[in-house]
């Protein structure tokens, strides 16, 4: 398969775009696998992508229910950031982040990645000492991008902000990371399947789990919509379907639920705001930014009962829009272009697992709460790291089970540097 380069892009422009190639294969299923991971959506792809480039993993399928793109890949508010203050998602999300830095160069494909700053804007002293102190937590342990901004430094930033006495929620100052952004969720899955492809993997596409063999303590085969295949070894990323998948396999006791997140676009607009803006206060939770096509990309809370669903509820609806109110109030007579909503599996103390499971040979993904997207790439590299080397990483080893049997809750939600910082 071909590399893109300018010029590449310059001759299929002349020639009406007719050039174009696959992205990736669609082959037939093997009858073995040496390692199958569930799931193609980012964090599937990303971990057969390291397990080929890293491990030199070569017999390696990527099983999809639908299409590469068409579930939770597809389904969120494209943020990426490393504003984490508690020890292990601290150096996890910074690696994560320091990828996303690389990423176009190394999968050779545009995730349109825009380092446009994480703005999380402030209320209260309280809010202030307390980001203050994350913060600086983070700029003495590997992330120097972390600023504290007074109300000049933002109002000069982002001038439509409701700074106005008579505000709402009256603006105080913010928490920024300047290397934080956005990337295009699509185009990461679709470079990672390339990339994954061009490596050797099967992309198996309409590929639904329906029953797992198993074998005493391990896995030995999966029945699938396209038939059976067998495994050496076999990891779960499957996001909110994890608890569906976990059953089947004939296990119990998985610390997680199934919510619905919701997010939004507005109608095209011309450019308005820069960056990504974060409001939480007051119980509320509310995040926005600009996409390059002019829509305005915005969302806020779970919605607060368990679901399968793939779709949004006004409720949700009016919380965000009266949030966006509150701070941007500009946006009052923009019109809602469309709203859907993704399946996140929320863990009990908002921190995700990798690790090993009680089957010898499978291996677990999941719990991602809000932070799912941004962890991509190192979501990918270190849950390749455990199935090849059958041991986690120091990086990962906090990530496990049996965290919360051991009181150690990484009790972060995935929502920022502080819980307090959105209700």
């Amino acid at each position: 398969m071909a590399r893109f380069s300018a010029w590449s892009v310059l001759r299929n422009g002349l020639n009406g775009q007719k050039s174009w190639g696959r992205q990736w294969r669609d082959p037939e299923p093997r009858a073995h696998y040496d390692i199958i991971i569930v799931g193609g959506g980012l964090h599937g792809l990303a971990t057969a992508y390291y397990l080929a480039k890293n491990h030199g993993v070569q017999n390696i399928a990527v099983l999809e229910k639908g299409w590469i793109g068409g579930g939770n890949a597809g389904r969120n508010t494209t943020i990426v950031r490393s504003n984490y203050a508690r020890p292990g998602n601290r150096e996890f999300y910074e690696h994560s982040l320091r990828l996303w830095e690389n990423m176009s160069h190394d999968l050779n494909y545009n995730v349109m990645f825009s380092q446009r700053s994480h703005i999380t804007l402030l209320h209260t002293p309280d809010a202030i000492d307390a980001a203050a102190r994350n913060y600086n937590v983070m700029r003495k342990t590997g992330t120097p991008d972390a600023e504290m901004w007074n109300l000049d430094q933002l109002k000069q930033a982002v001038p439509h902000l409701d700074y106005s006495p008579s505000a709402r929620f009256p603006i105080m100052g913010a928490a920024v990371q300047k290397r934080a952004g956005t990337a295009r969720h699509d185009a990461v899955a679709w470079g990672f399947a390339r990339g994954a492809d061009q490596r050797g993997v099967d992309i198996l596409q309409n590929c639904e789990v329906r029953s797992i063999e198993r074998d005493a303590g391990r896995i030995t085969a999966l029945e699938t919509s396209r038939g059976r295949i067998t495994a050496g070894k076999v990891g779960f990323a499957v996001a909110g379907s994890t608890s569906l998948l976990w059953n089947m396999a004939g296990l119990d006791k998985l610390p997680i639920e199934s919510h619905l997140l919701q997010a939004f676009v507005s109608e095209p607009l011309k450019p308005l705001l820069d960056q990504v803006v974060v409001f939480g206060v007051g119980g509320a939770h509310f995040y926005i930014s600009q996409s390059d096509k002019g829509g305005m990309v915005f969302g806020g809370d779970l919605d607060w009962y368990k679901s399968y669903a793939q779709r949004g509820n006004l409720p949700m609806v009016q919380d965000v829009s009266q949030a966006a109110m509150s701070i941007l109030p500009c946006l009052g007579r923009v019109k809602l272009l469309r709203h859907w909503a993704g399946l996140v599996d929320m863990s009990m103390d908002g921190t995700h697992f990798i690790c090993k499971t009680p089957l010898d040979n499978l291996y677990l993904n999941a719990g991602w709460n809000y932070g799912g997207f941004k962890a991509t790439p190192a979501s990918g590299w270190w849950f390749a790291d455990l199935i090849a080397n059958d041991r986690p990483d120091p990086m990962i080893a906090p990530f496990d089970l049996r965290r919360h049997e051991r009181g150690y809750d990484i009790d972060e939600r995935g929502a920022g540097p502080d819980p307090k910082l959105h209700g």
